[in-house]
């Protein structure tokens, strides 16, 4: 299934991640999962809320940079292996995965991996 991730380009500095916590907290987003990738000066924080547009309205008001990038969210069987058959359609059908993390809420009872594609609706495809 095909979300909205809101990515914030912060520096990495004490406090940076906290203003944009309180930011989205102050303006009633709920945050629902988050990772940051990062290197000694900044810091990319992909994360999912409940209402992405409004997100990124309040970032920008408060001096972040900050878009709406579309992924995908797929629902893996919580067993050995499962995970490494997601990968395998993947390969097989030429698309690579840029980038993935957990989503801590699952849709149903199953787990779930929000995955980052050059081409997300190619690889929406290969999941219906």
């Amino acid at each position: 299934m095909k979300i909205k991730q809101v990515s914030i380009f912060l520096e990495n500095t004490p406090g940076h991640l906290e203003k944009a916590c309180k930011a989205l907290a102050d303006g009633g987003i709920n945050i629902q999962t988050i990772t940051i990738a990062e290197t000694k000066d900044y810091g990319i924080v992909r994360t999912v809320v409940d209402k992405p547009e409004e997100a990124v309205e309040i970032l920008k008001n408060a001096g972040m940079v900050a878009k709406i990038v579309d992924v995908l969210a797929i629902e893996v069987d919580d067993t050995p292996g499962a995970l490494l058959a997601i990968l395998n359609k993947t390969a097989e059908a030429g698309v690579n995965i840029e980038y993935m993390y957990a989503l801590t809420h699952p849709f149903k009872d199953k787990p779930v991996m929000v995955m980052a594609f050059k081409d997300v609706d190619a690889a929406e495809k290969i999941f219906k």
